[in-house]
């Protein structure tokens, strides 16, 4: 096998470090394509009611326009990742953000639930892409001890897209001469602006050399992990979760992985290199982001629910109140990030934000439907501040770790295992809330309880309910979710253990297409 290095990006010269001022232009257009992937996923929450009241959907509908998105974005991770290490990362970051728009424009232009569903998955590629290239871009521009300076910067995007999505749909689907379809097209024009920036500022070499994508692999690995997810979002909704149906759907999904394995264990181009996990660090970061998706995806995601049915929030107040959380993540990555490139020791952040971590799910789980808003915001900063100094350095830790030539595969493998993780922690956490809030509100109101939506997917209408039944509704959702938090808070501390043994190496000083170049001029001079 041979391999040479072409700058087919650009006419540029590309053995040169790219400055600090071409960085930054070519961050601006990676900023711009986060920032619609994260919105896509939140700014439909609020409209979600509506959507379903106009195309005649269903209660199971409305979890699969969520989930649909979520499967095709974590099934995908990975063969983008792969495809990242073989092909030009620009041409397939924009490519990637055109799947985007694709999805976004059949969205908003659907005449059904049907279609609208096929859009999600169109659009779940795309965010795929999107989510797994930034972060292997950015590997690939700048040295992994010079990286901490910018992560900050995708952490402001994130919080951003968070914060905004959920008041963005909201004013969208009130707005008479807008409506709910602009929740998905409001993206195109952004996705559009960040592939011609993309064009304009991204200037990387490519390492071409001859090799085959695995394609049995990547059908193996996306249908294993599809049936487990569609098991855990249909599990103890559809059927039970002890029944003949989940040992169908999870002794199939489990065969399918278990063939994934071998068929990835023969091939010479496998979609996730097992010879990756050799490595004590990347074999750690990963369990670490899975435990991380589950605690963190699958205790958050309930809070706003918990803001609106046993505080009383409105949807919007409810979008600002998770604004502490975003800003401790911002804040302590972004501090995190400098104090990295600054000194070059990046191990205590790792165990510092897990043991912050793990406070914070501690201090939720004492919540209840008397939890002051001061209170609660310094319990979510905490939690905040300990994901944002553990999340981004997961994958620097891994990044470092491994040649140049897997930057791709390894980067794609913690997304993917982290993404998830925090879909089997949404799914079966939520199952965990709903048979929870069943128990609490039979104790207290008898049978009846499960007339009142309490036993079922659905959110009871508080409108509908008289005083007495009201207050025990809103208790039986704070117990619920603060036993949510419980539950997290073990499985935070085993990402605290796993961070523990990881052994900290010294930061690389030159960029993964520098290394990339080096690696295969070495290779060239061994053939």
């Amino acid at each position: 096998m041979t391999a040479t290095t072409e700058p087919v990006d650009s006419p540029k010269v590309s053995a040169g470090r790219m400055t600090h001022r071409e960085v930054l232009q070519a961050l601006s257009g990676l900023m711009v394509g986060m920032f619609v992937a994260i919105l896509a996923s939140t700014v439909v929450a609020n409209a979600l009611p509506r959507i379903i009241a106009d195309l005649n959907g269903s209660q199971t509908v409305y979890t699969w326009i969520v989930t649909s998105e979520l499967l095709a974005m974590t099934a995908t991770v990975p063969l983008w990742g792969k495809m990242a290490d073989l092909y030009s990362k620009k041409l397939l970051i924009q490519l990637s953000l055109g799947l985007f728009v694709l999805g976004s424009l059949v969205a908003g232009l659907t005449p059904n639930v049907e279609i609208l569903l096929f859009s999600r998955v169109i659009q779940g590629v795309g965010a795929g892409g999107m989510t797994a290239l930034a972060m292997i871009v950015m590997a690939a521009m700048i040295p992994p001890r010079e990286l901490g300076r910018y992560a900050g910067v995708f952490g402001a995007v994130f919080g951003v897209g968070t914060i905004a999505g959920p008041l963005i749909g909201g004013v969208l689907v009130d707005t008479s001469w807008l409506g709910w379809r602009w929740c998905f097209l409001i993206g195109v024009p952004f996705s559009i602006i960040s592939i011609v920036l993309l064009q304009r500022t991204l200037n990387l070499p490519v390492v071409r050399r001859e090799a085959k994508i695995d394609w049995l692999g990547a059908a193996l690995i996306t249908a294993g992990v599809s049936t487990l997810l569609i098991w855990s979002s249909l599990a103890g909704h559809k059927f039970a979760w002890a029944s003949g149906w989940t040992a169908l759907m999870v002794v199939g999904g489990l065969v399918l992985l278990a063939l994934a394995v071998w068929v990835e264990s023969r091939v010479p181009e496998p979609i996730i290199p097992l010879k990756i996990f050799r490595s004590r660090t990347v074999a750690l970061t990963t369990v670490a982001s899975v435990l991380v998706g589950v605690a963190l995806f699958g205790g958050t995601v309930f809070l706003s629910q918990y803001f609106q049915t046993s505080l009383g929030k409105s949807p919007t107040v409810a979008g600002l109140m998770s604004l502490p959380m975003i800003l401790g993540l911002l804040i302590s990555s972004t501090a995190a990030g400098a104090l990295i490139t600054k000194y070059g020791r990046w191990k205590i952040y790792l165990v510092a934000g897990a043991a912050v971590m793990t406070a914070g799910m501690l201090l939720l789980s004492t919540v209840d439907a008397d939890t002051g808003v001061p209170l609660l915001s310094v319990y979510m900063a905490v939690l905040g501040t300990g994901v944002g100094m553990l999340m981004q350095n997961l994958v620097l830790a891994a990044q470092n770790d491994v040649p140049a030539n897997e930057l791709g595969a390894a980067t794609s493998v913690l997304t993917f295992f982290r993404s998830m993780g925090g879909a089997i922690g949404v799914s079966a956490l939520g199952a965990v809330l709903a048979n929870r809030v069943t128990s609490l509100m039979t104790e207290k109101l008898g049978p009846a309880a499960a007339t009142t939506g309490g036993g079922t997917a659905e959110v009871p209408d508080l409108s509908a309910l008289p005083e007495p039944v009201l207050a025990i509704v809103r208790d039986a959702y704070a117990t619920a979710t603060s036993e949510l938090f419980l539950i997290g808070a073990p499985i935070a501390f085993l990402a605290l253990v796993a961070v523990v043994f990881i052994k900290e190496k010294p930061l690389h000083e030159v960029s993964g297409d520098e290394r990339a170049e080096k690696e295969a001029a070495a290779l060239t001079a061994m053939h």
